[in-house]
């Protein structure tokens, strides 16, 4: 069987493969001898990688994203040479004779070729932005499951305090959970921290109250309230840094905020995950399959398969998942009758997914432009749709009324 040889575009390259502790380096091209270097990852030998790679004449490297280990080869070499990271499985060389050299050589033969895309790397504030925010996002999680876990503690002691106040941590829940690590449990004592419309229900509330509270639950509730507060000053001193990191980037946040649904919190999310340039990006639909909130394409013999959304950058989906369903609750916008129009259809998350993926396609024109979104002129649309949905309730209590009065 004759082999196939792809066409050389670039004239001299080199490939990485890249583990943990080493790197294997393979040269090719014009004028010099191929050649396959073992190189650990410590900083200094990835410098002797870089001058061996200069000696050589090297212009172009292109290297696996393998997990979180190249992210060091990359920024000792960057600025040195132009380097194109690549997905894993664009470039899987054929099984049963892998090993690292054979791999290093072979993404040595594709980047010589032309026929490796370059995976998106953000620039270093973008960078630097990134790991703040998802490491803030972690510490709002972990807020999260030690509210959870200091209701289950009240729920242990038979303290039913959620079934009657609808958010633990609100001004009545808070010192109603002040007092009992007091070691106040006198049930009419505990119900006068009510606040607002739970003045009314103090007989409710003292009802909940009354359970079988001990040292172990006060002990818990303490620790928990300490760790929460411990987290929340974690997350200010994220916060004060992020701050210091969207320097001088406030107008195109404003811009973000323009579209329905985007808060600024979700603004600095989605900039924290594909940056200011858009250029990085060839259209919207390319940013969109990055970020894996748009359709796959699986057709096989003419027929079509499950298109269900591509693995993509889950941080980025998440908040543009979140941006959505608060699009949902606006009024007279077109992202809201979208919501409301699909939900009909497919359902409430495969809606939620097709307004992120439309709030996503807003931020690429946005950030490129740098305009405010444009509201798309329905408004005739969605006013004959509400007009029918306000007519539709209006059948339905003329038939209830009428199958009551028959009763």
């Amino acid at each position: 069987m004759a082999v196939v040889e792809f066409p050389q575009l670039i004239a001299r390259g080199c490939g990485l493969d890249v583990h943990k502790d080493t790197v294997v380096a393979s040269i090719k091209g014009t004028g010099i001898q191929e050649e396959t270097r073992t190189f650990a990852t410590f900083t200094r030998d990835l410098e002797d990688l870089s001058h061996w790679l200069e000696g050589h004449q090297i212009t172009h490297i292109a290297m696996e994203s393998t997990g979180v280990y190249w992210r060091p080869v990359y920024y000792v070499l960057e600025g040195h040479f132009e380097i194109i990271l690549v997905n894993a499985r664009h470039i899987k060389n054929v099984p049963g004779h892998k090993t690292d050299k054979k791999d290093s050589e072979w993404i040595a033969k594709l980047l010589l070729s032309g026929l490796l895309r370059h995976s998106f790397v953000p620039e270093g504030w973008v960078r630097e932005l990134r790991t703040l925010l998802r490491h803030r996002k972690k510490l709002v999680n972990e807020r999260s499951r030690e509210k959870n876990r200091l209701q289950n503690i009240l729920e242990d002691a038979n303290i039913k305090l959620g079934s009657v106040v609808s958010d633990v941590f609100s001004k009545t829940g808070q010192g109603i959970v002040d007092l009992l690590m007091e070691g106040i449990t006198d049930p009419v004592v505990l119900s006068s921290q009510a606040k607002g419309s739970l003045v009314n229900k103090k007989q409710v509330l003292q009802q909940a109250l009354y359970g079988r509270f001990c040292e172990r639950h006060r002990f818990m509730l303490k620790l928990l309230t300490e760790t929460m507060g411990a987290l929340e000053k974690l997350i200010d001193q994220l916060d004060q840094q992020i701050e210091l990191c969207l320097t001088g980037k406030q107008d195109e946040l404003a811009l973000l905020q323009t579209i329905p649904g985007v808060s600024r919190q979700s603004a600095i999310g989605i900039v924290s995950e594909i940056g200011l340039d858009m250029s990085q990006f060839t259209s919207d639909k390319h940013l969109a399959s990055w970020a894996g909130v748009c359709p796959g394409n699986n057709e096989s013999a003419g027929k079509v398969r499950s298109a269900r959304t591509t693995h993509g950058n889950t941080y980025l989906k998440t908040t543009l998942i979140e941006a959505s369903w608060a699009a949902s609750h606006t009024i007279n916008t077109y992202l809201s009758f979208k919501y409301h129009k699909l939900t009909q259809r497919r359902g409430k998350k495969k809606a939620a997914m097709a307004i992120a993926h439309h709030i996503l396609t807003a931020s690429y024109h946005i950030l490129r432009d740098k305009l405010p979104y444009k509201e798309p002129a329905l408004k005739a649309e969605i006013l004959i749709e509400r007009r029918k949905a306000e007519i539709q309730r209006l059948e339905n209590r003329v038939r209830k009324l009428k199958i009551l009065a028959s009763q």
